[in-house]
């Protein structure tokens, strides 16, 4: 397993731990101290362990504002209605996809990732759906960067 789909695994995973005892027990959980003890115990020896925690830390940054453009890209599904392992791999998607360096991940690879993690953990359909949400949040930023540009650009004068 490539070790950038590890740290993703493991983060998808803490992921679940921490949404678990938030939604379920009520308890405030600390996401980089589990992400610090699965990494220890599920991914000794990465060659790359910083990877997983800049992705966590855009993704603790930006809770807020993941979880509002999860809402308004799968308006038909309420968050906390998202399955957990799904809700939660919306969060890394878009955590690479919005809030990371696309130069270290380039966006269709933040995608392709997100679809391989719900083929792996999810449920049946839960790539397709992954692939819905994430592609077209990819498409409005790409249509939103089109319009900046075209914004930009100087208009001819006779």
């Amino acid at each position: 397993m490539a070790t950038r789909h590890l740290c993703r695994s493991v983060l998808l995973q803490s992921l679940y731990e921490w949404d678990f005892y938030k939604l379920k027990e009520g308890k405030d959980a600390d996401l980089l101290a589990i992400i610090d003890r699965n990494m220890q115990s599920l991914a000794e020896g990465i060659d790359e362990p910083d990877f997983v925690y800049r992705i966590a830390k855009n993704l603790i940054d930006h809770l807020d504002e993941i979880n509002n453009i999860i809402r308004q890209a799968a308006p038909a599904w309420p968050i906390d209605q998202i399955n957990i392992i799904d809700r939660n791999i919306l969060r890394i998607g878009l955590s690479e996809l919005v809030f990371g360096n696309p130069e270290e991940v380039p966006p269709k690879v933040a995608i392709n990732e997100a679809i391989e993690l719900a083929k792996t953990f999810g449920g049946d359909s839960s790539g397709k759906f992954i692939n819905g949400v994430l592609g077209t949040i990819y498409r409005q930023i790409a249509e939103k960067q089109t319009g900046d540009k075209k914004s930009e650009t100087p208009k001819e004068t006779n």
